[in-house]
């Protein structure tokens, strides 16, 4: 298993928060309410709870509400069929996705729920 590391990990991180703030640009342009902002944000997170069952289910659940192919489909449906609510909900997860990413979050291996393609998350013991 391999992890980004160095130079390439911060400029990821940085891509991260490029995402992040871009939602959040796009999605003041729209003048959508911030209180669903603030309601909708986290719900990506719930995909955790496939870590009840085992690592695998855990990672396939968090890779898959944590990747940008779900959100960019999202966005380019509600654009297409001219549906502000779903381009709205698609740049809510966006910045959920951008947020994650910028804090060092990546999407998940399987063999646990610490190692990410952004490397090992979570308390580090001496060794």
């Amino acid at each position: 298993m391999s992890f980004v590391t160095g130079k390439l990990n911060i400029v990821l991180r940085i891509e991260g928060l490029c995402i992040l703030l871009t939602s959040i640009l796009f999605y003041h342009q729209l003048n959508a309410d911030w209180g669903l902002f603030a309601w909708l944000f986290l719900i990506p997170d719930f995909a955790f709870l496939g870590y009840i069952f085992n690592a695998k289910i855990g990672a396939l659940a968090y890779n898959c509400t944590h990747s940008l192919i779900g959100s960019c489909f999202l966005l380019g449906l509600g654009m297409s069929i001219g549906s502000d609510i779903t381009v709205i909900v698609s740049l809510i997860w966006f910045a959920h996705i951008g947020f994650d990413r910028a804090l060092g979050y990546g999407l998940k291996y399987a063999s646990s729920f610490n190692d990410t393609h952004l490397g090992k998350i979570g308390i580090r013991k001496n060794t």
